[in-house]
């Protein structure tokens, strides 16, 4: 390991950025030999303020920003404030809303808090795509397509497909990649880092690169985190993990997170070496309990994004709730009559949404009087006594007679 321009080159360490969690680096040989000489390079990110929460899934690109930035590199955060108003058609089946002013300006109300939970801002140089793309006129918009041919993007994979399913793929989609290709060359990218989704659009940033006289990066596609569910991280499935959660419930969502994840999410939302993770394997191949291993994945990832005394309350009030079935000293008193029934007090209260609610739980076995008797009758009524009821894995409520 030597020191060079306040740039760190340990080979260990370049290696784990370029292997731990990456699908494809074009052209590996070419990144690896630009981090050993020492010279500090300009890492590039996008994000596009599409939604107001970041989640672990984005988090992945952020970390690996961050471990660049580790290594004393020049890290490069473009905020799509522009390009959000179109919206990136990577992944996308269906062509994505376009956002207003109005839409994006909240999304961002709370972005950079959030992003500086993992990278240093002080060290980062943000900028909002809008500083050039919004007073590009028509001319310098046509030349830039000018880069690209109808049938390079019909090419590309969601395209195609739609195409091939006779939908409509609309023109201005294909001017998404031209704009993120764009801030590469505004901000002389020497790599762009990116979910595998968005190597198309990475792709297009060298063919701008080079149109307009610049040395093309080099391309780091990252692994795709799945919801707790296993499907897309989306919010609109409820399987996201959000960096504004709260402690307790970041900690209780990675414990809902599929038994198969684990070690996908300690290999990418951990700073746990590969080697204790190769450890891990080991132990979930000998028969250990799952949930063993989800309780000390919660513990390290709540910490991350809040502190560790922090993370170990949440474990521990989680573990009182639902590993010692200790019922929670704040759980909210309703006061009801003896003949009142459980329907209409929890869905006047609030605690369920609707009384079609509170059926579909009832027929899940998901309420129950604590800690683990089962309600199966839905016109229940509250009795004499007072009553302590579970619904669903986190909401608890007791209930009073008058």
């Amino acid at each position: 390991m030597f020191n060079k321009s306040k740039v760190i080159v340990d080979e260990k360490k370049i290696d784990e950025i370029l292997d731990r969690g990456t699908e494809d680096i074009f052209i590996k040989e070419h990144l690896k030999e630009a981090l050993l000489s020492g010279k500090k390079l300009r890492i590039k990110l996008g994000i596009d303020p599409t939604s107001p929460n970041i989640h672990l899934g984005r988090a992945v690109a952020l970390r690996k920003l961050k471990a660049f930035q580790d290594l004393g590199h020049q890290v490069v955060l473009i905020i799509g404030d522009f390009t959000a108003k179109i919206a990136d058609p990577s992944d996308k089946l269906e062509k994505r809303p376009m956002l207003t002013d109005e839409q994006i300006q909240e999304n961002l109300k709370h972005y950079l808090k959030q992003i500086g939970k993992i990278i240093n801002l002080n060290k980062t140089e943000v900028r909002y795509n809008s500083e050039w793309l919004k007073s590009m006129d028509f001319l310098k918009t046509a030349q830039l397509l000018d880069c690209f041919t109808v049938q390079q993007m019909s090419k590309r994979r969601n395209f195609s497909e739609r195409l091939e399913k006779n939908q409509d793929v609309f023109v201005v989609e294909f001017m998404y990649p031209a704009l993120q290709g764009y801030d590469s060359v505004k901000v002389e990218a020497d790599v762009e880092i990116g979910g595998f989704d968005q190597l198309f659009n990475l792709k297009a940033g060298r063919t701008i690169q080079k149109k307009f006289g610049q040395k093309e990066q080099d391309i780091m596609t990252l692994s795709m985190l799945p919801g707790t569910d296993g499907r897309k991280m989306s919010s609109s499935w409820d399987n996201v993990i959000s960096l504004l959660d709260t402690p307790e419930d970041m900690f209780g969502k990675v414990m809902s997170v599929r038994d198969d994840l684990i070690l996908e999410y300690f290999k990418l939302c951990t700073d746990l070496p590969m080697g204790e993770i190769s450890k891990i394997e080991e132990e979930m191949k000998s028969g250990i309990n799952p949930r063993d291993l989800k309780i000390r994945l919660a513990e390290e990832i709540t910490k991350l994004y809040h502190s560790e005394q922090v993370a170990k309350i949440a474990k521990n009030a989680f573990e009182n709730t639902f590993g010692k079935k200790e019922f929670p000293k704040d759980a909210k008193v309703i006061e009801s009559r003896a003949e009142d029934k459980l329907i209409n007090i929890l869905n006047n209260q609030g605690i369920v949404e609707s009384k079609s609610e509170f059926r579909r739980l009832i027929e899940a076995g998901a309420v129950s009087d604590f800690p683990d008797k089962k309600i199966i009758n839905l016109d229940e009524e509250v009795g004499q006594a007072a009553r302590r009821i579970k619904i669903g894995k986190k909401t608890f409520v007791i209930i009073k007679p008058k």
